[in-house]
């Protein structure tokens, strides 16, 4: 390594002290009771959970924390959103403080399921109730519990999805210092997350969509190329909108597993950017090997068949620019529009058109003077935006 190359990690890694999440507290409940009048609640999620994290013994207010459990634990949580939320913001008391629920994000509630068995039934009402679809995030690097909790909640919230949220939170150590812990740990919950995916198919699910960000992506293609060997790629026709977001996946490895899983029947996109820092740092980690979040070639991505947008325009919500997908407020609005039509309407049209559909949305919401450039397997689209 170079004197200049050490000299870009050190302030990579400096960048990366917020990381994905920019937390150094994991604390999800409060301490004690805090009370908040009725009108200043804009809403209550119920935030289902597969966790493949041990329970917090040491601080039961984590509820989970970063150890690795070897089988899926189950459970719900309630969090309530402030009136005063600004969208793609996540509004936290700081430190280990208690949430004001007039104020921050809040879990007031928390549901543990016995086994399997239960938590389908449970979620497979929540489902059939709210429209038959499911919402399944999966985190990424550096994230607690906690964080993933109020990541999701932000989402279904800010893009109103009208189906059921469910968090798959794998075993994140949620410390800067943690990466290679975590790239173990996400290479552990991948048959979990598998299994998951499967649990809710046996619902009365129609469109299982799933939104994965970061080291998160790794765990979903995985899950996804097991589906494929299996002949079962897409769960028996419930699996909706694939989106992933900044991936931390070496553009190699990815290629093999889009090659094991085949060129998808449904809208599948990357969300890229030049300019994300974390997955520079991930970069360097990895031998300078390209990271699918900041490659500069969507052609060949777009090659096997999926839709890629380049984010770099667009302003992110931190010095990272590794979440913009969810903190842009315009961005996820737009990605809420798509997300509210089912994918299987475009079963009916050929599924680039969809995409473009998506990423159209997102040129739009880059700014004045700004630029996307939308890639599929049969087109480029370059959007401009402002003046």
């Amino acid at each position: 390594m170079t004197v200049r190359s050490k000299s870009y990690l050190v302030v990579a890694f400096a960048l990366a002290v917020t990381g994905c999440a920019g937390r150094n507290a994991h604390d999800l409940l409060n301490r004690t009771t805090v009370s908040a009048p009725a009108s200043d609640i804009a809403a209550t999620h119920e935030i289902f959970v597969a966790t493949t994290r041990q329970k917090a013994t040491k601080d039961p207010r984590q509820v989970y924390d970063g150890d690795r459990s070897l089988t899926t634990s189950f459970a719900r949580v309630d969090v309530t959103v402030p009136k005063s939320h600004q969208v793609g913001a996540i509004e936290r008391a700081k430190g280990s403080a208690n949430s004001n629920p007039a104020k921050d994000f809040t879990a007031k509630d928390v549901t543990f399921y016995e086994g399997a068995p239960q938590f389908a039934r449970a979620v497979g009402a929540d489902i059939a109730m709210r429209g038959d679809r499911a919402l399944v995030f999966v985190h990424g690097f550096n994230n607690g519990f906690d964080d993933g909790i109020y990541r999701l909640t932000q989402i279904a919230h800010d893009t109103k999805y009208p189906g059921t949220p469910v968090l798959f939170s794998w075993a994140s150590s949620g410390k800067t210092t943690g990466y290679i812990y975590d790239k173990e740990s996400a290479n552990a919950a991948r048959d979990d997350l598998e299994a998951t995916l499967r649990m809710l198919a046996k619902t009365k699910v129609k469109s299982i969509d799933i939104i994965a960000h970061s080291m998160g992506t790794w765990v979903t293609m995985e899950a996804l190329r097991q589906l494929a060997i299996t002949g079962d790629r897409d769960l028996d026709g419930k699996l909706g909108y694939v989106i992933l977001a900044s991936p931390d996946i070496d553009v190699d490895v990815f290629k093999k597993q889009m090659i094991r899983y085949g060129k998808p029947d449904k809208p599948f996109a990357i969300l890229l950017s030049g300019d994300d820092r974390a997955l520079k740092l991930s970069s360097l980690i990895s031998g300078d090997k390209p990271r699918v979040g900041d490659y500069g070639n969507a052609a060949d991505l777009a090659s096997y068949g999926v839709s890629v947008v380049d984010l770099t325009q667009a302003k992110g919500g931190d010095r990272l620019n590794h979440a913009k997908f969810a903190d842009n407020p315009i961005m996820v609005q737009l990605l809420g529009d798509r997300l509210r039509a089912p994918a299987g309407l475009a079963s009916d049209e050929p599924g680039p058109t969809q995409l473009n559909n998506i990423g159209q949305g997102l040129g739009k919401a880059v700014g004045s003077v700004a630029e996307i450039v939308i890639t599929t397997p049969f087109k480029v689209l370059t959007i401009a935006t402002g003046g």
